[in-house]
């Protein structure tokens, strides 16, 4: 509820609630249902939804950093969000369609690479933004990258096969990671709708 929604672009606060909401929404769902008695038919498709949250996140999450960080350049920020859309859309059909964990994280490295031009940008002063929210940004990246390794890895039950089958697995350290990923996300968002109350780019 802190988003300053009578302040902003509407799309903004929306794409983002959805954002924050929709990884966690279709994981619980997946999570509750995946002992289902169906089979592997009724599995996968609880997988894809929750490889659906996923792309979600990573693809509405980023459009209000794209539309700030390019704020004063609306040529290229129309390009460069219709490039991370159609780059999103690839990344859900290769995540969705992954044979292995390792594919699956595979599936969100264009995304994130440019997500990482996006974040340069505003380090050279090429790019729009708060001061304040690059950092959180980096660390939102750099904590679900972290959360994907650990669960690819399979650490730490690979050292002692069923002593992590009920705490600390993997999977669970995944978990935490990502959500607080996500807290970052948000933090660095609210970060940049304050800045972009203030803002008004050269020669309005």
């Amino acid at each position: 509820m802190s988003i300053p929604w009578a302040e902003v672009e509407w799309w903004i606060g929306v794409v983002h609630y959805l954002a924050c909401l929709s990884p966690t929404v279709c994981s619980v769902f997946y999570h509750l249902f995946m002992n289902h008695e169906g089979g592997a038919p009724i599995y996968d498709t609880l997988l894809c939804f929750d490889m659906f949250g996923v792309c979600l996140v990573n693809t509405l999450g980023a459009l209000p950093i794209i539309h700030i960080t390019l704020l004063c350049y609306p040529s290229s920020r129309r390009v460069a969000m219709l490039a991370y859309l159609l780059l999103s859309g690839y990344g859900v059909h290769c995540a969705v369609s992954a044979q292995s964990n390792v594919h699956r994280l595979q599936s969100f490295a264009w995304q994130a690479i440019f997500r990482f031009v996006l974040f340069m940008l505003r380090l050279t002063g090429a790019g729009r933004g708060s001061p304040a929210s690059l950092r959180l940004y980096l660390t939102m990246d750099t904590l679900a990258l972290l959360g994907g390794l650990v669960n690819i890895s399979r650490l730490p039950e690979r050292f002692s096969p069923g002593g992590f089958d009920y705490w600390f697995n993997s999977h669970q350290i995944m978990h935490i990671m990502v959500v607080l990923s996500i807290v970052y996300l948000h933090w660095g968002t609210l970060e940049d709708l304050t800045w972009l109350k203030g803002y008004h780019c050269p020669g309005e």
